[in-house]
């Protein structure tokens, strides 16, 4: 059981073998044109709704927004009657590999935040992400290799992780870590508890948590945890974590926990999507379709995912996963929001289950029943992750900011699900076309 969900938890790293991200060619994107317009477009821009606003692009740049602006001569006009303008999206937790970047892309999620991948590929991708040159894939940042113990979760894939055994390592660890361009430090906790029941690995110690979560601190850089139980989320934030990347799966959230994550300003990421994906109490069982299967069914998905995005999507039927629950954690989710604890939008792809950029329009519905309203939901993966990784121009549309658009049918603000509608996408200004395949139409 416990082995399970460790697998599953980092399921991605296993699928992927860690294979280097080649930074996806740009043959597919049209060239630069001097900008666009979007007239008569309901806007999100991240945090706020404007009706009938016009968004005027320059240059890569959002240049102006407002109501009842007039079009610029020269400039392509775009029609919004009907339509929602958002930021491109963010998936604050994947672990990206071979063609995820442009697979991601494809579903309008324009940033991700890898939680665990080759630092070596991440790095070759940070020269480019800051620049406005147009590209067919999403931007990258991350935390490179995860701080986990000698033996401990994340090395099981064989990898050449780098592990920690005392709170005295922490500094070099974490310098070590920066040195080779992470954004970010995410450490794993995932101690047994006072009966010795929990994930079938090594653990870091208390100690060794706070001291790594003191020295990304000392360095200004953010410092994420994996938990996957109760207890163990109590002791990250009290060692201060910035946020827990996933909701933890054996008991319900606490009032303890919720006060607690809500007075150290602490995040949770849940990655409901994996969670779906993979709930024990929907495998082999009769009646409607599993999680992953009526999503991956919508014919506003369907279409633009490829064989390994679809073949993703089904890898979690089989599960016996009995420590995940859905609707525990839906309910973990629904007790932090209600308490005041800010919720970020990440789908833990491609754990099984799950699939680069699509999960995270998945993810955002399975907020919404989790209770998000969908306003907070799309901020949940626009302008909420911008603000908590210091993601600069990204997140929002406001004057200034970097022309990562997606322009859908109908209104997420009230139906989330229409975030799938996508009409137009645009990174960096330039226009994306979307990829198709037929087969499985």
């Amino acid at each position: 059981m416990r082995r399970g969900l460790v697998s599953v938890l980092a399921g991605a790293a296993l699928l992927a073998g860690f294979l280097a991200l080649p930074a996806p060619g740009d043959e597919r994107l049209e060239p630069p044109a001097p900008g666009f317009v979007v007239r008569d477009v309901r806007v999100f821009d991240g945090e706020r709704v404007v009706e009938q606003a016009t968004v005027v692009v320059r240059d890569g740049r959002v240049a102006e927004l407002g109501p009842g602006l007039a079009p610029p001569p020269g400039l392509e006009v775009v029609d919004g009657r009907g339509r929602t303008l958002l930021p491109g999206l963010i998936d604050a937790h994947v672990h990206p590999w071979g063609d995820a970047l442009a697979e991601t892309l494809n579903f309008g999620v324009t940033t991700v935040l890898s939680m665990f991948s080759d630092p070596a590929a991440a790095r070759e991708l940070a020269r480019t992400r800051d620049s406005l040159a147009p590209r067919a894939h999403a931007d990258l940042f991350s935390a490179g290799w995860l701080a986990t113990a000698p033996g401990g979760h994340g090395t099981q894939f064989g990898l050449p992780v780098p592990t920690l055994n005392t709170p005295a390592e922490a500094g070099a660890w974490v310098d070590a870590r920066l040195a080779e361009g992470s954004d970010f430090i995410k450490i794993v906790y995932e101690p047994r508890d006072a009966h010795g029941l929990g994930p079938p690995f090594p653990s870091l110690d208390r100690a060794t948590l706070a001291a790594l979560v003191q020295a990304a601190h000392a360095r200004r850089r953010l410092a994420v945890v994996h938990v996957s139980r109760l207890q163990p989320a109590g002791e990250a934030l009290r060692a201060g974590a910035d946020g827990l990347v996933h909701v933890h799966a054996d008991h319900l959230a606490d009032a303890a926990l919720v006060s607690l994550a809500r007075e150290r300003r602490a995040f949770v990421t849940p990655t409901l999507a994996v969670i779906a994906g993979n709930d024990s109490a929907e495998a082999g069982q009769p009646g409607p379709p599993r999680e992953a299967a009526r999503f991956a069914a919508d014919p506003a998905v369907r279409p633009f995912l490829s064989p390994e995005q679809r073949l993703g999507l089904a890898a979690g039927r089989g599960a016996r996963l009995s420590m995940l629950r859905l609707e525990l954690a839906l309910a973990s989710v629904r007790a932090l929001h209600e308490g005041g604890v800010e919720i970020l939008a990440g789908s833990d792809a491609p754990n099984p289950g799950t699939a680069h950029g699509a999960s995270l329009h998945h993810e955002l519905e399975l907020l919404v029943r989790a209770g998000l309203t969908p306003v907070q939901a799309l901020r949940a993966a626009t302008a909420a992750p911008a603000a908590r990784f210091a993601l600069g121009d990204r997140g929002r549309i406001a004057p200034g900011r970097r022309a990562d658009l997606l322009l859908v049918d109908g209104d997420p603000t009230a139906d989330i699900r229409a975030t799938r509608a996508i009409v137009r996408l645009w990174k960096n200004g330039a226009p994306v076309p979307r990829r198709r395949y037929p087969e499985a139409t």
